[in-house]
């Protein structure tokens, strides 16, 4: 008697319904300008990208649900372009926001292993300096270069370091890009509360630089946050003869490309802009970065468009602390000044 009352009182558990989810969201039926709206890629960039990595992302599976290629590319290009956490790039495309976080770390490692093929060094240095002479007459540059914070959330270790002079926590991304725009080196392995020179310093390019660097070989523009060396030329501070202002203003300009670059970089991939903050591991952000600047290259590869400059405002620009130390190229910095720029 007493089993038939519990049985009474048996609720059988309810099973949540099974759905699927629409891949409506994920095809590449649309237009590319309504491609390029959602995933800052058209078409034909969604293939190119889907080709470059598919050997790795081809899911070993007979699922009938499975995402293809196309649509794992289109789900972390709709993460990058957004800005949006990842639960909600799930509810949009009608997916679990584990299946999108699996998906996005997928991408991130596949597209990472392409880094070298997509962001390299100049190896045609004559042309190099051809291109960026074009902006404002300065001879023999191989790069621009400059810093910019990737905003984080505050992390569970070591959260001072990563705190910059602006008061919040970031990554200090340090890049150089060609006169087209191109990233030709990103370095995001910094906490953001390194100065841009102690960046420069210990990074690759500068012992790229420090060994093959020199006004012959070609040199790199940087602000007034970096030294001034043989290989990298700053701006004259307190520019009194008119060479020098001139000088200045020919830096300016020239310089201004790796700016550009940053708001253009930016504006496509909304996940770095200043007001987003990527709630991630610092590692995971820094693929990201690498990943974004990949994308960004292969872009410009592929003729797509840039986005909309009023798409974003308040874009986040670093003016960083003069540098103060040892400097051992404002010789040739008044060589050139006196050569090139002081008109009779």
């Amino acid at each position: 008697m007493a089993a038939l009352d519990l049985a009474l009182f048996h609720v059988p558990i309810q099973r949540k319904e099974r759905t699927f989810r629409s891949k409506e969201e994920l095809t590449l039926d649309y237009t590319d300008t309504e491609l390029r709206a959602r995933y800052r890629f058209g078409r034909e960039g969604i293939l190119f990208l889907s080709d470059l990595v598919r050997d790795k992302l081809t899911r070993q599976t007979n699922r009938n649900h499975a995402l293809s290629v196309e649509q794992q590319i289109m789900v972390t290009l709709r993460f990058l372009a957004s800005g949006s956490f990842l639960q909600v790039i799930g509810d949009t495309l009608g997916l679990d926001k584990s299946t999108v976080s699996r998906v996005v770390d997928s991408v991130l490692d596949a597209l990472c292993e392409k880094r070298n093929q997509f962001i390299q060094w100049p190896t045609n240095l004559n042309q190099t300096k051809a291109e960026f002479y074009e902006f404002a007459g300065f001879p023999n540059i191989l790069g621009a270069i400059d810093g910019t914070h990737i905003r984080i959330k505050r992390p569970h270790h070591d959260e001072p370091s990563f705190i910059n002079r602006k008061g919040y926590p970031s990554l200090n991304v340090q890049a150089v890009c060609d006169a087209k725009g191109r990233f030709t080196n990103i370095n995001a392995n910094w906490p953001g509360c390194c100065h841009d020179s102690h960046v420069f310093r210990t990074s690759q390019v500068c012992a790229h630089m420090e060994r093959n660097g020199n006004w012959e070989n070609g040199i790199l523009l940087g602000d007034s946050g970096y030294p001034c060396r043989s290989f990298f030329m700053t701006p004259f501070l307190n520019p009194n003869e008119q060479h020098h202002r001139r000088y200045n203003r020919c830096h300016a300009v020239t310089r201004s490309i790796i700016e550009i670059t940053f708001g253009r970089w930016k504006r496509r991939f909304h996940i770095l802009h200043i007001a987003y903050i990527i709630r991630m591991d610092p590692k995971k952000v820094t693929k990201i970065v690498m990943v974004c600047g990949i994308l960004h290259n292969i872009c410009i590869q592929l003729n797509e468009p840039d986005v909309a400059a009023e798409e974003l405002v308040n874009e986040d620009v670093e003016n960083g602390n003069n540098y103060n130390g040892q400097q051992d190229g404002r010789g040739i910095r008044t060589h050139i000044a006196e050569t090139y720029f002081n008109r009779h």
